[in-house]
């Protein structure tokens, strides 16, 4: 595992996408990338990711960060590795990994986690392998009651896309 003071990953969110299918991880792809994904003019830095909350896919996913030297991303220079409990709670789970950022996340905004959101997912085939991508319009529906700043500032440009995807 780099410290701290080592030069960040490069960004490979493709491997990071490629390598959670490959080890059959079941996952909704929500935020930046999903927007992205449908169209959105809008810049992502990380991946994020509402995980469905087995143990096995838990066993699945916590082989998988092992593998990318995944470790929290933390305001101080501690260096941590992700667990199970962290992956079992509710909370985010922010990790760097050798691709880059990954934001695993049992919820998103209103509580909906994995079984609340596939509902509202559509697939994208990404390398050979499809990928169930959060709807722009679930989350535009989603991210209008979001008190965050930086939702609230991206809200306009998701609305125009949608709007743009429904002509």
């Amino acid at each position: 595992m780099p410290s701290k003071n080592e030069k960040s990953p490069e960004m490979d969110l493709g491997a990071l996408i490629k390598g959670l299918k490959g080890a059959g991880i079941e996952f909704i792809i929500v935020g930046g990338v999903a927007a992205v994904a449908q169209g959105a003019p809008v810049t992502t830095f990380d991946l994020d990711i509402v995980h469905r909350q087995t143990d096995e896919n838990i066993d699945k996913l916590m082989d998988f960060l092992a593998s990318i030297g995944a470790y929290l991303r933390r305001p101080d220079d501690k260096i941590m590795k992700p667990t199970e409990e962290y992956l079992k709670g509710k909370g985010h789970v922010l990790l760097t990994t050798r691709f880059g950022p990954l934001d695993i996340l049992a919820v998103i905004e209103k509580g909906c986690g994995f079984e609340e959101l596939i509902s509202d997912a559509v697939e994208f085939e990404f390398q050979g392998r499809v990928v169930h991508v959060l709807d722009l319009a679930a989350i535009v529906s989603l991210k209008r009651d979001s008190k965050d700043p930086k939702d609230r500032l991206r809200l306009p440009v998701l609305e125009e896309a949608l709007r743009q995807m429904d002509k």
